[in-house]
């Protein structure tokens, strides 16, 4: 009997054990390229990359990331295949596994990659969805652990958006065994379902409109831009709901002396981030983007192994 196909459609998809297994996979072909070390781990493999929304890291991390695994990486536009419009997906997905040996798509609805994967016989990869962005915080991940050594005792902060990002943020924090807490305005918090999710972990998880009570003691700070893709027609009401998320030199006074900042870039300095904070932290957030390609890689190879 054949092994189920591997897909990354979501962090809570996967077990504990498997985050972690990919997070190590990463640390190791981060050593291995940082010491010239070359694996072709996926030579003759060829994934097709379907943005429905367009995105400079990561087309250019997947990209380089299947280059360096010896593979091929095929880039699809909107403009190239528009899902759901004049193919209806379930048979673009049919089509697509005849071709290619997994697929990385970027698009709107959560829904659009579920049912690639439902039809498909290929694995795919959720490059980001309104609902969820697990690559990014899978680098994320990464790099937390790099800079404190282990998740054990870690209290998470994201102020913002309850979007994609804070979404991901919940569910791999808590399941890499950190607290989280989330400052969100009231009618701006996480989907529903990642609530759920989070409802047995108790009192390590914590959704608040106060800012500075997520940002207490916490080791690791995130944040996101107050508007994402596709919400530009928002800007101004959501620049006025926002007044206040903003991650700065208070908020940090708040947390622990050690705290590391966060964000999955670009960042709209004066608004969710201070110019001077950005730059007090820019290390971390520039490993963070790096960690993107490391990590986009072990996700490669993990969906890709037999």
């Amino acid at each position: 009997m054949s092994e189920p196909i591997r897909h990354l459609l979501k962090l809570s998809d996967l077990t504990p054990e498997q985050i972690l297994d990919i997070l190590n996979l990463a640390d190791q072909l981060k050593y291995e390229r940082k010491h010239g070390i070359p694996h072709p781990l996926l030579a003759g493999k060829t994934l097709g990359m379907i943005f429905q929304k367009s995105s400079t890291r990561t087309r250019v991390s997947f990209e380089v990331g299947m280059s360096q695994l010896g593979g091929n990486a095929l880039f699809l536009s909107s403009r190239d295949l528009q899902i759901g419009r004049g193919e209806p997906v379930e048979d673009t997905a049919r089509v697509l596994s005849r071709y290619l040996d997994g697929i990385m798509i970027r698009t709107f609805a959560q829904q659009e990659v579920e049912d690639l994967a439902r039809y498909g016989s290929i694995p795919i990869i959720n490059g980001l969805t309104d609902y969820a962005h697990p690559c990014q915080v899978l680098a994320d991940l990464m790099t937390i652990r790099e800079r404190k050594g282990s998740f054990k005792g870690l209290k998470l902060c994201f102020v913002g958006d309850g979007n994609n990002m804070a979404n991901s943020l919940i569910v791999g924090g808590l399941k890499t065994g950190m607290s989280v807490a989330a400052a969100t305005p009231a009618d701006y918090r996480p989907d529903p379902a990642v609530l759920d999710f989070a409802k047995p972990y108790g009192d390590k998880f914590l959704l608040t409109s106060d800012i500075r009570a997520a940002a207490e003691k916490a080791d690791v700070v995130f944040t996101d831009v107050w508007a994402s893709m596709g919400m530009e027609e928002e800007a101004e009401k959501r620049r006025a709901a926002f007044k206040g998320y903003q991650v700065n030199e208070e908020l940090l006074g708040l947390c622990a002396p050690d705290a590391m900042v966060q964000h999955c870039l670009p960042a709209h300095r004066g608004e969710e981030i201070t110019d001077e904070t950005f730059e007090k932290h820019a290390n971390e957030i520039f490993d963070e983007a790096e960690n993107r390609l490391h990590a986009q890689k072990a996700i490669l190879e993990w969906v890709f192994s037999d």
